[in-house]
Order: structure tokens, then sequence, then C-alpha cells
């Protein structure tokens, strides 16, 4: 059994009222959509991580990754040891307690829950876009339309290289497309940019 889209994000609604996690998580479903499809085109999943998925199918499997891996926040922030751990129980009430999604929620924590380590391609995917999307919804307010379609990669590259603008995101997380993905960092931001511009009404920017 798995989640499609519509379901993870019902599901989602129901235990997340903050608009702009729901956004978040939302701009981290769109780009892990947007991942698969451009990683999938440059061969870069294994037939084994494509679980015998088509492309399409697969694609909307990391959009759900993407949608949940934050799910829990706000019954989790003051104890982030738990993060996860929660959206997981959901998941076991629904009968799924195993598959991609599965360890991949495992693994998003694993500093703090040790339930697992990241290993596939999926799982670096949201490792390395998490905190970016973050990022450009961040250069996108301090524009004055603080509109997303304006935004684009030479903006987010020299903000990125301002270290007092967001100092609070880890850009070394990030910068891990280049050997976890292989993905150059500007192609990287290209991509995220253009799943979220793409969605930008969903996102509220």
């Amino acid at each position: 059994m798995a989640l499609t889209a519509p379901q993870a994000i019902e599901l989602l609604h129901s235990h997340m009222q903050n608009i702009n996690l729901r956004r978040h998580c939302m701009a981290v479903g769109f780009t892990m959509h947007a991942l698969c499809e451009h990683l999938w085109d440059q061969g870069k999943i294994s037939d084994k991580e494509k679980l015998g998925c088509a492309r399409t199918e697969l694609a909307e499997v990391w959009e759900v990754l993407g949608i949940l891996h934050d799910a829990d926040w706000e019954e989790t922030k003051d104890s982030e040891s738990e993060h996860t751990k929660h959206t997981l129980s959901w998941l076991k009430e629904k009968g799924i307690t195993e598959g991609p999604v599965v360890h991949a929620l495992m693994s998003h924590n694993t500093r703090r829950t040790h339930l697992a380590e990241l290993t596939g391609t999926m799982e670096w995917a949201l490792e390395t876009c998490d905190e970016l999307t973050g990022f450009i919804v961040a250069v996108a307010l301090v524009r004055p339309d603080k509109k997303l379609e304006t935004v684009e990669v030479k903006s987010v590259m020299k903000k990125w290289k301002t270290k007092e603008f967001a100092k609070a995101v880890d850009r070394t997380q990030i910068a891990q497309c280049e050997e976890k993905l292989a993905i150059p960092l500007n192609e990287f931001i290209e991509i995220t940019l253009k799943a979220m511009q793409e969605n930008h009404t969903e996102l509220g920017l």
C-alpha cells in the first residue's frame, strides 16, 4: 500500500495547521517530484531504486516523501528526537510499515533519532533540497514584489555568497547535491527554483 500525493496532503493538513509550514512541505514535495524526473532522465536512478515504477509513478513517491517529511513538526518541535516518529505512526495506522518513504522518513532526522542512515538517492535528494526551498523563499521575500516568478538563479547565488543572509540555513547540507546527486549547485538551484515557480500559487508566492 502507498499514499498518493493528494492523500499525503490530506494527512499533512490533518496534523498541521500553520500555513507557512504547510507551504514548506509542499515546496519540498514539488521539488522532490522535479528532482526525480531530472535524475531519471539523467540515468542517475538505479533499477532497484525505481521500484518497478514508471517515471511518473516514482516521481509521485518522491513527492509524497517531500509532503510528509515535516508533517509532524507542529507536534514535535519542542522534542526534536520525536520528529518523524509521529508521522511514521500515522502511516502505520494506515497499514504502511515499510517501503522507501518509510525508510526515508526514518533517516530524515537520523542525527537525533538514529532510526536509519541516509542511503538512497531519494533520501539524499530530500536532505539536500529541504533547506534550499526555504532559502529560495527568503530570497523572494526580500524582493520588492515578493514574488517567486521574478527570482533568478543568479539572485539566489548572490544571496548564497552573502554569509549574513539567511545564516541559519546550512549551506553545506545543500551543497552535498554535487557529491551525492552529481548535480552542480547552480543546476540544483535552477531545478528547485523552477519547481517552486511552476507551483507559486500553492506556495502563496
